[in-house]
């Protein structure tokens, strides 16, 4: 977690035509994916914990994991292989959707609690032409898939 405090190293690194995530090389090269679930998972659970509000420790101003409803929760699974999800669950109502002729969307909330899920997920990633992505992500609530 302490390259995720020092914010001054790039989101990724290039090396050619590849693009790295900045957190690619701390599971190892040949990671399996159960290892890199795990390592998102610890992940989310330190930016929730960590980023406490009006906290003297705190980083960062504003972080939608931290300021996400108390109940919501994430699992983060590995259905098969090269794939890793992660599923919000507990997702209010009220906070998480919005309604436009009876018909629900995710909010401006969700959504930005999906990106921020996402850009961990992917700090864990690589692609390029010359190689495709080490894993697909995808974040969703148990009804549906918000970022794949």
């Amino acid at each position: 977690m302490l390259d995720r405090i020092l914010t001054k190293h790039p989101q990724s690194r290039q090396h050619g035509d590849r693009d790295y995530g900045r957190r690619y090389n701390r599971v190892g090269r040949h990671a399996r994916l159960p290892a890199i679930a795990e390592m998102i998972g610890q992940d989310i659970a330190f930016a929730r914990i960590f980023t406490i509000p009006q906290h003297h420790a705190e980083i960062v101003e504003r972080s939608p994991i931290r300021d996400a409803p108390e109940g919501i929760s994430y699992s983060v699974s590995t259905p098969w292989v090269g794939k890793i999800i992660v599923t919000i669950e507990g997702v209010p109502p009220e906070w998480g959707w919005t309604s436009d002729c009876g018909i629900e969307y995710p909010s401006s909330a969700l959504l930005e609690l999906a990106d921020e899920v996402a850009e961990i997920m992917n700090s864990y990633n690589h692609d390029g032409s010359d190689i495709g992505k080490r894993f697909f992500a995808s974040v969703r609530v148990p009804e549906r898939t918000l970022i794949w």
